[in-house]
């Protein structure tokens, strides 16, 4: 049942401090036992919880987090949704979140704030069009929507754009993904975390893995900081920090971990209808439903596990943006943050079981991280209710390592070589 406020009614609450409203989601004390225990309460792991609950009606399960719902990668990235992606693979992973995305809203009964205003990929010289070409081909032919642009298209969706000739990076193009945009991290975040515990799942924060249990050469659970939790299968969704769980787990993982910086700018009004790539400047924008323009850029690349930004990388997306805007020269700049991004050989993501029989893997994504929430989830959720994988999942298992079947999609994913 939808509890609906009139304006009134919220202004009453807000001067009394909230006191009428009732809590999103249960804090309860953790069992001793439930039949899947899931690691990481970001929103992979949320959203694997709720899809246990929903599709596969298993419902003993707890989600434990060391800090807080959504305090890592999830509220710490520029909130982009799109399957512009080059292998058939990877399209398929990510058309399913993209897909999940569109009616995720009306599943959770929560406004995730999607807006579909697309992204354009541009293409700075001839040379770049014709991988434009292809990309649009292989788009087309893997099944999600594409298109070419040339000059006078991008000029149509980004008229700030500078495209003089005389440009440092001269536009000539580039490639369209009309389905793509932006949705809200933290409504993400909190729309699973309240369906999930609707469905009965026990959210459980401030308490922190410190080893696994391992009985007969299988994961039985886990020790935290708030005692022992015995679970027949166990999933690990702890983003950067994978390697450091897996090294207690006993094995290793093929990721290093860096830090993804992004910074806001001051509200101003809509400029900006559309989410732009420059590949050129290494600097992506979106504009906020508040008005901020949204920056990123590369990786720092530099292993770290710092959730800050620094000034050089600072420097680089501002640079990269007034070339592309010089218009936006006079905003000033609000914050800065990072979020520790798992990268992987072939800037793919690991699922499936991991060399401990009984836990399983959601790690690796990257960059990609926020915009599969709902595959990811999905995803993970079939494996632990199944053991078996998805036929989506499958080319993503952690043996493609040793098999040599990497999907390479660093120039998908925005990071270069």
């Amino acid at each position: 049942m939808t509890r609906h406020y009139s304006a009134f009614s919220l202004l009453k609450e807000g001067l009394s401090g909230q006191k009428g409203w009732q809590q999103a989601w249960r804090s309860p004390e953790p069992k001793p036992r439930y039949d899947v225990l899931i690691i990481g309460g970001g929103g992979h792991g949320l959203a694997t919880a709720y899809y246990l609950a929903r599709t596969h009606n298993i419902r003993n399960v707890a989600i434990i987090e060391k800090g807080w719902l959504g305090g890592g990668n999830t509220g710490r990235n520029t909130t982009v949704v799109r399957s512009n992606y080059f292998f058939p693979e990877s399209t398929a992973l990510y058309d399913m979140a993209l897909r999940l995305y569109e009616t995720l809203g009306r599943d959770l009964n929560y406004n995730i704030m999607l807006s579909q205003r697309g992204i354009v990929t541009l293409a700075h010289s001839e040379a770049e069009m014709e991988m434009a070409a292809r990309t649009v081909n292989a788009m087309q032919i893997n099944g999600t929507d594409a298109e070419l642009f040339g000059i006078e298209d991008v000029r149509r969706v980004l008229p700030l754009l500078n495209v003089s000739p005389g440009a440092r990076y001269p536009v000539f193009g580039g490639v369209w993904q009309g389905r793509a945009g932006t949705a809200r991290h933290d409504a993400v975040a909190w729309g699973y975390a309240r369906a999930a515990d609707r469905l009965g799942v026990d959210i459980i924060q401030s308490c922190e893995v410190e080893e696994f249990i391992v009985e007969g050469g299988r994961c039985r659970g886990v020790k935290t900081s708030r005692g022992e939790i015995r679970a027949e299968r166990t999933g690990m969704v702890v983003a950067g920090h994978s390697s450091n769980l897996a090294a207690k787990a006993g094995f290793r993982l093929p990721i290093t971990s860096y830090a993804l910086q992004a910074c806001v700018s001051e509200p101003v009004k809509p400029v900006l209808d559309t989410v732009v790539l420059s590949p050129g400047t290494g600097t992506y924008a979106s504009q906020s439903d508040k008005g901020e323009l949204v920056l990123g850029g590369a990786l720092d690349r530099v292993p770290s596990y710092g959730q800050r930004g620094n000034l050089p990388v600072l420097e680089e997306v501002v640079a990269g943006l007034l070339e592309m805007f010089p218009s936006f020269r006079q905003l000033r700049l609000m914050r800065q943050w990072a979020g520790i991004v798992d990268v992987t050989p072939d800037s793919s993501p690991i699922l499936g079981e991991s060399p401990l029989p009984g836990l399983f893997l959601n790690c690796g994504w990257g960059t990609g991280g926020f915009k599969a929430i709902p595959a990811g989830g999905t995803l993970l959720a079939h494996l632990l209710a199944t053991g078996k994988h998805h036929d989506v999942s499958r080319p993503f298992d952690l043996d493609r390592f040793a098999r040599g079947r990497l999907i390479d999609e660093a120039a998908g994913s925005g990071i270069a070589h």
